[in-house]
């Protein structure tokens, strides 16, 4: 076939390629200030602060980083959630020539400590809802520069807090005090090329521990422009003035970061941000704002949302101008009912080793079911599963191997990962897709997660797609059970829905009705919730160690 040929289904306005400026990430801070000065960047439970307001934080942080000893290269560790701090505190860090250190505030000591010890990080800006982790670990590890804030000091109708507040240990900074402190609003005199690094970004390894996508300046700068760009068929009908990005994918993951943080600067977008996913909260944004020029989010937000009926009354198709959806496979079901409503629609696939941006759905040519084409600048194969050196032919499964602008440097620390995963540029993904012939991809499952059974090789995704069809399963995740005779057996972990209570029988039949026999659950779980990260990606690896032995023979088929 044709390379690339899959740019035939482009929109009419997207470019095949993009010419990617080559300057550091934190330039987008200073072009949105330099248009929109005045322009709220940020909308914080309704307080706001302008582009510029932004941009002389930015730097007065950034200069303090550099008063304190912070060098280019360090790793400086943010652990917030969404709020004006993250993005002050994100952009500050990268203009002092520091590298990110993405951090979920939620994640245990244990697993916080390995991400700190292999980033080897000295400095830590966090906040006071996550001090009980913190504070041990940072005392623990000897952390040298701990910065924490209290996310109301950024709402107007509140005070902001005091070192004294929220008991800091000493030699602790208050990041409102810091600031205060701070009036050197010069632009750093630190030189960049686009190949530095500027973020690390934890992954899950194959090995069960997480490892370090290293992203750089360049990596971060294309992806955002890939996205930015890709948004050609629907967002120039948003005047720059009007542009918002409703901010709830959190920023400390790279589908936030890029999508809504990283793209509000580069389209002078103001970001409405909530720092977690309440549906009142969401739908005190929605009414406070005319419209949402763009809406990155998961399958799990989009469909509590149009099941609410206080958001059905609110006429939402007049108010979000373009919805995206990332992290999890939607529902052909679901999508179909967002296309009713008459929001332009878009399913796409990326990993934290492609900073978020891979393969996208055209919004002028959707095809559910697909997660879409390469976008701009990105070659994608899918090869056989076996050497992985062969291209497969077109409607076969194969794994998806992606070469572009945004496949990152390699992992922090970890060579042997990282000459695992990267061949020639050639990033393997453990993704198994198919590919059609006009190009659009689907996701068949991970190569890990796949089972084999008795030789038949079974695709727990396509098994869930069935289960979630049920009228009484509300979440369904299917796993490999280990077995004697056959080697591994499909089993299903089911959340039933409110007041349901499926019966196991019920459930086999219904999908013995629906696919092959051998794909068919052996074993049925009930339990009221799955481990998922950040509500939507399904920790499968988590679900075996935790049902590892727990069905007996009678439980089985």
């Amino acid at each position: 076939m044709e390379k690339c040929f899959w740019q035939k289904n482009y929109d009419y306005n997207v470019p095949v390629s993009i010419r990617y400026p080559k300057f550091p990430i934190q330039n987008m801070v200073h072009l949105a200030a330099a248009q929109f000065p005045q322009k709220a960047a940020v909308d914080f439970y309704g307080s706001e602060l302008s582009f510029k307001q932004v941009r002389d934080s930015v730097l007065r942080l950034a200069n303090a980083f550099i008063r304190s000893g912070v060098k280019k290269g360090d790793r400086v560790g943010i652990a917030l959630p969404n709020c004006p701090q993250y993005v002050i505190a994100y952009y500050a860090a990268l203009s002092a020539g520091a590298v990110v250190v993405n951090m979920n505030p939620l994640y245990t000591h244990d697993e916080l400590k390995f991400m700190m010890e292999n980033t080897g990080l000295e400095t830590l800006v966090t906040f006071d809802g996550a001090l009980a982790t913190m504070r041990p670990l940072a005392l623990e590890l000897g952390i040298k520069q701990v910065i924490v804030t209290k996310l109301t000091d950024y709402i107007k109708a509140f005070d902001v807090s005091t070192a004294r507040d929220l008991e800091l240990e000493r030699g602790w900074s208050h990041f409102s005090e810091l600031l205060a402190g701070s009036t050197d609003t010069k632009v750093p005199s630190v030189a960049f090329s686009p190949d530095d690094p500027a973020l690390i970004q934890f992954t899950g390894g194959t090995t069960g521990m997480p490892k370090g996508a290293l992203l750089s300046h360049s990596n971060v700068v294309a992806a955002t422009f890939q996205c930015l760009q890709w948004g050609n068929s629907t967002i120039p009908y948003n005047p720059y003035e009007k542009r918002t990005v409703l901010g709830i994918i959190p920023y400390f993951h790279v589908y936030g970061n890029i999508c809504c943080m990283n793209w509000s600067f580069l389209s002078m977008a103001t970001q409405i941000q909530l720092p977690r996913f309440d549906m009142d909260e969401l739908l005190g944004a929605f009414a406070r704002f005319e419209q949402i020029t763009f809406f990155p989010t998961v399958p799990t937000m989009i469909k509590a949302i149009i099941d609410d009926p206080r958001a059905s009354e609110m006429n939402l198709p007049e108010k979000i101008r373009y919805l995206n959806s990332g992290g999890a496979p939607m529902s052909v079901e679901l999508i179909q009912r967002v296309k009713d409503m008459g929001i332009f629609f878009s399913e796409g696939w990326g990993m934290s080793e492609t900073t978020s941006i891979g393969i996208s759905n055209p919004a002028l040519a959707h095809k559910i079911g697909s997660i879409g084409v390469p976008v701009s600048d990105n070659d994608v194969r899918l090869v056989d599963l076996d050497e992985g050196l062969n291209d497969v032919e077109p409607g076969e499964p194969g794994e998806i191997v992606i070469k572009g602008p945004t496949v990152m440097k390699g992992y922090w620390n970890n060579p042997e990962e990282t000459s695992v995963q990267l061949r020639d540029g050639w990033l393997r993904t453990g993704d198994i897709g198919q590919m059609d012939e006009d190009g659009y991809i689907t996701i068949v499952d991970r190569k890990k997660d796949m089972i084999i059974m008795s030789g038949w090789k079974v695709y727990p995704t396509e098994v869930e797609n069935v289960l979630l069809k049920h009228p009484s399963v509300m979440d369904a995740a299917v796993f490999g059970y280990p077995d004697e005779r056959r080697g591994e057996i499909p089993v299903a972990v089911i959340v039933p829905g409110a007041g349901k209570l499926p019966a196991r029988d019920d459930l086999v039949a219904f999908c013995r009705e629906r696919m092959a026999g051998y794909k068919v659950p052996r074993g049925v779980i009930l339990t009221s919730s799955l481990p998922r990260v950040h509500g939507w990606k399904l920790l499968r690896r988590r679900l075996r160690e935790e049902y590892s032995g727990a069905l007996s023979g009678e439980d089985l088929s």
